[in-house]
């Protein structure tokens, strides 16, 4: 599994998950679907548009990951998780046939993803790729529309060392004649974009060109490229500020579907309004407590903890308090600056092979100047800091999926 162990798990390339479709009966070819790539911000607009699709009265498959507590939150229809039963019922049928191929976990996943919603005859797939999108097992698929949130520098190991080369691989996923969205300009990833849209006749659509949030998350107006106002007192559930970036291309993404399938009414501001209640995002600064402000995010890497970081920094309390831990393989040394002076760090490590250990990541975190405390577990760490906050505290979790992942499933 290549989000517990690593590069180690990653089988790049589509041979095997072509043979593995076959053996389930090529379930993507029965698909509709919309398919979203990017750096930051893909999970969050994949909830955003299944919602969308759901507001619509379709019946929307949802592929997400990593999952943060149980694995079938990766697969679901209309917000319901696949049953344990289905799960068994898949592999069951089809190991013996899979273990021929010595399939990768991702790869095994999405098969059973994209089998379970044509079993099930969805109207809509949404489908976020694992990662990068050229050789991801998800780029089988012909998709509707597809999506590129934004690029950063990520698994460089895997996808290439600059921006552009991560960009040549995320563009993997547009398709000839085949709109595609793309959620931020970067001038090193951009032209590449355009060039291959232009080579395979896939229109290309910029959102932060077209799109803009205004005010208050919890009482925003949404302006179009002329400046009109084209919604006002929306309220958006989940309120991390980097979710404007994501909205805009969300919106983007609502507008060309509007295109490719007329709808019957205007359901974008109940997309947004009721995405939590329609798809059970979490973990995207998701408010456990009010008494003291109790808030995890599983912003991972510096574009997503940039945000973040400064989120909470400007945010008024008494003290600051974080439960950190991070993966040995992400880049503490860019995340570091990032971090707010101020805060108190509660630090441990989560339960897999990739986490970075809590004393080494205390020890990186001291000589920086933080004030620092060392925990056994996420949950001991979340405990001292729960204890030591009055009620104007704020307490955050992050710093890694798994951190956010094991705290949830202590709750």
């Amino acid at each position: 599994m290549y989000h517990k162990i690593g590069s180690a798990a990653y089988k790049e390339g589509l041979e095997n998950i072509e043979a593995l479709l076959a053996i389930v009966g090529n379930p993507e070819k029965k698909l509709k679907a919309i398919h979203i790539a990017g750096t930051n911000g893909k999970g969050s607009v994949a909830h955003f548009t299944a919602s969308y699709c759901q507001e619509r009265g379709l019946k929307t498959g949802l592929f997400t990951s990593p999952h943060l507590v149980d694995f079938r939150e990766r697969i679901r229809i209309n917000g319901q998780i696949i049953t344990e039963e289905q799960v068994l019922d898949f592999f069951q049928r089809f190991k013996p046939e899979f273990d021929k191929l010595e399939p990768s976990f991702f790869e095994m996943t999405t098969a059973l993803a994209f089998w379970f919603f044509a079993e099930q005859k969805v109207d809509i797939a949404v489908i976020e790729v694992g990662l990068g999108g050229r050789l991801d097992a998800t780029n089988v698929l012909l998709p509707l529309l597809s999506v590129i949130t934004n690029i950063s520098l990520e698994h460089t190991q895997l996808l290439g060392d600059t921006i552009a080369k991560i960009a040549f691989e995320k563009a993997g996923i547009i398709k000839k004649d085949t709109p595609v969205v793309i959620g931020e300009f970067h001038p090193e990833s951009y032209p590449v974009f355009t060039d291959i849209a232009e080579k395979n006749n896939a229109p290309l659509f910029l959102a932060e060109d077209n799109f803009t949030i205004e005010g208050d998350l919890s009482d925003c107006l949404i302006i179009d490229v002329m400046g009109r106002t084209l919604y006002e007192h929306v309220r958006v559930p989940v309120q991390g500020e980097y979710q404007r970036k994501n909205l805009c291309t969300f919106l983007q993404v609502a507008d060309v579907l509007d295109q490719l399938m007329p709808p019957d009414k205007d359901v974008t501001v109940a997309a947004i309004e009721n995405v939590v209640d329609n798809t059970h995002l979490t973990g995207r600064w998701q408010v456990l407590r009010r008494e003291p402000l109790t808030i995890c995010d599983v912003g991972h890497n510096v574009g997503g903890l940039s945000l973040t970081m400064t989120q909470l920094g400007n945010m008024p309390c008494r003290a600051l308090r974080i439960v950190f831990g991070m993966v040995a393989d992400k880049d503490i040394e860019h995340v570091l600056p990032l971090l707010p002076k101020n805060a108190v760090y509660y630090v441990s490590q989560a339960h897999i092979e990739r986490a970075l250990q809590g004393d080494t990541l205390a020890g990186i975190l001291s000589s920086a100047g933080l004030n620092t405390r060392t925990f056994p577990t996420i949950e001991t760490a979340f405990r001292a800091a729960q204890g030591d906050a009055a009620p104007d505290d704020i307490v955050f979790v992050g710093g890694s999926c798994f951190v956010v992942g094991e705290l949830l499933a202590t709750l």
